[in-house]
């Protein structure tokens, strides 16, 4: 079977998902063609995606999603703006990933929730039959929580998985948690999609007793700082998304630039996890047993459903703020079976997968 990739390229969950995907098929002796990533500008080709994934890369100019500098709240109006905008650049885009879809002839396209994917598909029909995975596809099972009271923010969001999974045979759903399909919604829920993980030992300058904090948005530290003054016995390690040196911000507040190894040596020693609401952070915490306060990005619909779907598989708990003393007084409440599931449907990953991609491969989807 031979696949091509689009995957999108911002945050790092749906490119950590391509690697683990690839290394999947490759494992089971089929062919990764190549990916295409959507780069900005402000975003270009993270160094940990091209070094580590197995096939050649190309970058392709795509939409990005601004933020309030000030408030850190995700803002939608430039976003649109910025798509209408560039909207010939992208149409380019979209003729450039045709092109390579009919020149390298894959017997399948896997879109990782990538616009300019289902974009192409929906404009340009091309042959080879796509699946587009993503948490997000799972909006369309019956027992997703969404928040309450934001029906506009809802609909919006369904509009735009819709747009994002245009033209697809199948979604994936990436799942916490086993449930049923919904095939009325061409849905299937699909183990989580992570790089294989590795033991090892605790960072040698790590205090005994600390809480891993990563937030998608470094302006988020602020928030973070304020909780940590309730709690400054309380030791803190921050991975900011920033591009800076490590540092103290007092004694028992560290920040370090993310690094997926060290950010993974943290994870597997800390008491605790305090993170915004990205579907992979929690995966990762899920995995090694780490208590998560969840909080969604401000004005992140997609966010605030992740924060409720980990709440609802055993995670952590969301909240509106991060709020040390409430996640310390969790803690005696998380259950260790929450990671034995998790790893236990995580391990069916694999098979299922492969054996999805070559039933969509041959028509029988």
């Amino acid at each position: 079977m031979r696949t091509l990739f689009i995957v999108q390229g911002e945050g790092r969950g749906h490119l950590t998902q391509a690697i683990a995907l690839a290394q999947i098929l490759q494992s089971g002796g089929h062919e990764v063609l190549g990916a295409w990533v959507n780069v900005t500008p402000e975003r270009p080709l993270p160094s940990f995606f091209a070094e580590a994934f197995p096939a050649p890369i190309t970058p392709i100019a795509g939409p990005l999603l601004v933020y309030d500098p000030d408030t850190n709240a995700l803002d939608w109006l430039t976003t649109v703006r910025g798509v209408v905008q560039h909207w010939r650049l992208f149409r380019q885009s979209m003729r450039q990933l045709r092109d390579g879809i009919e020149q390298h002839r894959p017997d399948v396209v896997v879109n990782f929730f990538e616009l300019l994917g289902g974009l192409t598909y929906g404009f340009y029909k091309p042959a080879a039959p796509m699946v587009c995975i993503g948490h997000q596809c799972l909006i369309f099972h019956a027992d997703f929580p969404f928040p309450k009271d934001h029906w506009a923010e809802r609909l919006a969001f369904k509009w735009l998985v819709r747009l994002n999974a245009w033209g697809a045979i199948e979604r994936f759903g990436l799942s916490f948690d086993e449930q049923p399909d919904e095939l009325s919604e061409r849905l299937r829920v699909m183990p989580p999609l992570l790089r294989t993980p590795v033991a090892r030992p605790a960072p040698a300058d790590a205090p005994a007793r600390y809480i891993l904090a990563y937030t998608t948005q470094p302006g988020m530290v602020d928030e973070l700082r304020r909780t940590h003054n309730d709690r400054p016995d309380v030791s803190i390690q921050y991975f900011s998304a920033a591009n800076h040196p490590d540092h103290h911000s007092d004694a028992t507040f560290s920040v370090h630039p993310i690094d997926g190894p060290r950010y993974q040596q943290a994870m597997q020693h800390a008491e605790a996890v305090m993170t915004t609401a990205g579907f992979e952070s929690i995966c990762e915490a899920m995995y090694w047993g780490k208590p998560v306060q969840l909080r969604p990005q401000p004005n992140h619909f997609e966010q605030a459903c992740n924060a409720l779907d980990g709440q609802r598989a055993g995670a952590g708990e969301a909240v509106a703020q991060f709020d040390l003393p409430r996640l310390l007084a969790y803690l005696p409440t998380y259950s260790p079976d929450t990671s034995r599931r998790f790893r236990a449907w995580q391990a069916q990953g694999a098979a299922r997968f492969i054996a999805a991609l070559q039933r969509v491969a041959a028509g029988r989807a």
